[in-house]
């Protein structure tokens, strides 16, 4: 069997615009074509980082919210990985002077990893890691 990859992440969003605004502006991802099924009211966004890595952001009219913060189960957070402590430090300060909500500072973590933690514009957790 050849090596598995993972392709891409999907996320449901509700505003497909703001969050891909936000991944491109905050966080320096590349916006690919969007996409739109005229016919369901589908619509997605793929965005790709430097290694390849991508999320699909996707929204539908009429959809109906399914998450449950109170079940604790599905998406918990994407992680990022930055490379260095310092750009982690440098991302950080930048992020948040520009108003995005941190929600946990850089710091080691009981495994080992050097990260902070941010909000989307929809709540979702991002992970910044060294």
């Amino acid at each position: 069997m050849d090596a598995i990859h993972i392709e891409h992440v999907a996320i449901w969003v509700r505003d497909l615009e703001r969050m891909c605004q936000f991944y491109v502006a905050m966080l320096g991802a590349k916006s690919g074509a969007p996409y739109q099924n005229p016919h369901t009211g589908f619509r997605s966004t793929f965005v790709s980082f430097g290694d390849g890595a991508r999320v699909e952001l996707m929204s539908q009219s009429g959809r109906v919210e399914a998450r449950s913060e109170a079940s604790g189960f599905g998406y918990a957070h994407l992680a990022l990985r930055l490379g260095t402590r310092a750009a982690v430090d440098g991302t950080v300060a930048r992020l948040e002077s520009q108003g995005v909500v941190i929600l946990s500072r850089p710091r080691v973590t009981g495994d080992g990893y050097y990260e902070a933690v941010l909000a989307d514009p929809e709540g979702n957790r991002i992970e910044l890691m060294a």
